[in-house]
């Protein structure tokens, strides 16, 4: 049976744990994803678990911060006269929002913050700073 090498392109089914054991994503209700092995289409610490699977092969990986979408930076919060936000924008803490930059670009924040005078805005991925633990099965390589 052939296993899988750096540069095959895969399909996986997977179901991604926080280590207090809650599911934040699966495939396991929809198509398995499918990607290049080693290309950089996934967190680093699972692409690097994909070399020498089988297909059928199922395994658990648990993957440090920094292997998936690193450390919660205290740089990526910035507060917020919450006078200078829209009044039809939703400041409800956990709400995800779109921030324009200066150079027009846009960026992820999630509401972090609120009180009566101030909004704090996070752009850290919400994966930030957590060890996830993904259990994979390899379905396919294509």
């Amino acid at each position: 049976m052939s296993e899988v090498k750096t540069g095959d392109t895969v399909r996986i089914h997977y179901t991604g744990t926080l280590e207090d054991g809650s599911v934040f994503d699966s495939s396991r209700d929809r198509e398995p994803l499918e990607f290049t092995v080693g290309s950089g289409q996934i967190i680093p610490g699972l692409d690097q678990a994909m070399p020498g699977m089988q297909v059928g092969e199922e395994k658990t990986v648990a993957i440090p911060c920094e292997q998936a979408y690193g450390p919660h930076d205290p740089n990526g919060r910035q507060t917020i006269p919450r006078d200078q936000i829209p009044g039809h924008i939703p400041l409800e803490v956990g709400t995800p929002l779109q921030m324009q930059l200066p150079d027009g670009r846009q960026m992820a924040v999630t509401v972090a913050d609120v009180s009566d005078s101030e909004v704090v805005l996070d752009a850290n991925h919400p994966l930030a700073g957590k060890t996830l633990t993904f259990d994979v099965e390899m379905v396919e390589i294509v």
